[in-house]
């Protein structure tokens, strides 16, 4: 008997896709729990009326009849101490932070790791006796799109860290989304009914930007006729997005780190204090540490706003995402224009996969305006992008891996191979997990995590006569 069989730790596992309930609760048995496995909410909430409840519940979103969040909402009338996993192949942030709202314990994206679903439950099953930490949600900032694991970290994250009153350091290139980021922390909050205050710190001048953030008095500098309530008032109860913090002066890093610090200041000329109540979300491309080792940035005004860091991949990094994010931005530009409807030939979007995005979403988003205003046909053809890409990092060239590839496939052809696929497939997936171990120094749940492969899929790939390196 194991620890965990002797320790009488149960787990359920409630899913209508039959091969994803077998396969989860075979794998938690074979770690050493108590499983049973229902296909559907009913039977299982049928299951707790006679039953001694479970100490762990994984369960998916979409079930047909009772579906997984209010499944979720009646075990935690009854058994609010009761940790639930909830497994969904949507991972968006409505659904995300529903789950955390109703209590969920965390966010399981399929397909997932198998490894990591029994690591996740060993997590889990200590915190029986803990409260749970309900995360409430609103209907806002559903602009983020993105179902590659980096996205679907990022959205668990954001579902988690909407209802903490914390300072959030949002990081990442120009171009990538981070006001989007703000403005979905801020949307699925308590705060979502009080006002969400942007301002970008770098496009306002330096001498401006006190009286931008802090108000000013009537007469307090030349062409101060009356009073201005800053950004900080302005944003009172609710949420202040502060764009490129890195350009911020020195002078004003001082009178932020006091605001942060105390919630309260004076407007510029003014002898009044104001106390204010805003959560802090700040942004930034530049590398913030490397400011403050250059006496550029101060390093306790880092330390307020980086209570929680939140990193948005460039687009390079989730080139899966590129066909969701061009057909979206597409409709809505055809819309907005009021332009006939376009699509995107295939062909058209697997170039657009090819490119390297180095202005990231906003440059696909630039893109797509423009070819909903100009493109002459209602699809859109690799050919309407060669102008428009052209000079890329990932233009086509002659002799590149795919011309390569169709000779070695005529040369066996011409000896008579059969079984051309299977082999070919097979060296072409050798060769790019091979890459990415070389990568990752030979960490395979990093490699697999930027192949897109469940840990499991790259070690049959590989497998198992392949020396384990170490990193």
């Amino acid at each position: 008997m194991t620890m965990n069989e002797a320790s009488g730790q149960r787990i359920w596992v409630v899913d209508d896709d039959r091969t994803i309930r077998i396969v989860l609760a075979q794998a938690l048995r074979d770690a050493g729990y108590r499983v049973q496995a229902f296909e559907g909410a009913r039977q299982a909430l049928a299951a707790l009326a006679d039953e001694l409840a479970p100490e762990l519940v994984f369960t998916d979103v979409r079930m047909p009849g009772v579906d997984g969040l209010a499944f979720l909402d009646a075990l935690k009338a009854g058994h609010p101490a009761l940790p639930v996993v909830v497994m969904s192949a949507y991972t968006d942030i409505a659904s995300t932070a529903g789950a955390f709202r109703g209590g969920a314990h965390e966010f399981l994206s399929k397909p997932f790791d198998l490894d990591d679903a029994v690591t996740l439950a060993g997590r889990a099953l200590p915190l029986v006796a803990m409260d749970p930490v309900p995360t409430p949600t609103a209907q806002g900032a559903r602009e983020l799109v993105g179902s590659t694991p980096a996205m679907r970290e990022l959205f668990r994250a954001i579902g988690r860290l909407a209802q903490a009153p914390l300072n959030v350091l949002i990081t990442g290139e120009t171009g990538t989304g981070k006001e989007l980021v703000a403005r979905a922390l801020h949307g699925e909050s308590p705060r979502a009914a009080r006002p969400f205050i942007a301002l970008n710190t770098a496009a306002i001048p330096a001498d401006l930007l006190e009286s931008e953030m802090f108000g000013h008095e009537a007469g307090s500098f030349t062409g101060a006729s009356k009073r201005h309530v800053g950004r900080f008032e302005q944003a009172d109860g609710g949420t202040l997005f502060l764009d490129e913090i890195g350009d911020m002066p020195a002078s004003l890093q001082t009178r932020l780190l006091r605001v942060l610090a105390e919630g309260e200041f004076f407007r510029v000329g003014g002898r009044e204090l104001i106390r204010v109540d805003v959560r802090v979300i700040a942004a930034t491309h530049q590398p913030l540490d490397n400011l403050v080792r250059d006496g550029r940035f101060r390093a306790d005004l880092l330390h307020r706003l980086d209570v929680v860091r939140l990193r948005l991949p460039p687009l390079r990094e989730r080139k899966a995402d590129v066909p969701a994010l061009a057909q979206r931005f597409l409709a809505e530009a055809a819309r907005r224009l009021d332009a006939p409807a376009k699509r995107f030939h295939a062909d058209a979007l697997r170039r657009l996969e090819r490119h390297d995005w180095p202005g990231n979403v906003r440059e696909l988003e630039n893109l797509c305006w423009r070819l909903a205003a100009l493109a002459p046909g209602e699809t859109i053809t690799a050919g309407d992008l060669r102008d428009l890409l052209e000079g890329s990092a990932c233009a086509e060239a002659p002799g590149d891996w795919t011309q390569a590839l169709a000779a070695e496939a005529a040369a066996a052809l011409a000896r008579g191979d059969v079984g051309l696929h299977s082999a070919l497939r097979v060296r072409f997936d050798k060769a790019l997990l091979e890459a990415a171990l070389t990568h990752t120094g030979g960490r395979r749940r990093e490699a697999a995590e930027r192949l897109g492969l469940g840990r499991n899929t790259l070690t049959r790939k590989l497998g198992p006569t392949r020396p384990r390196r170490r990193p």
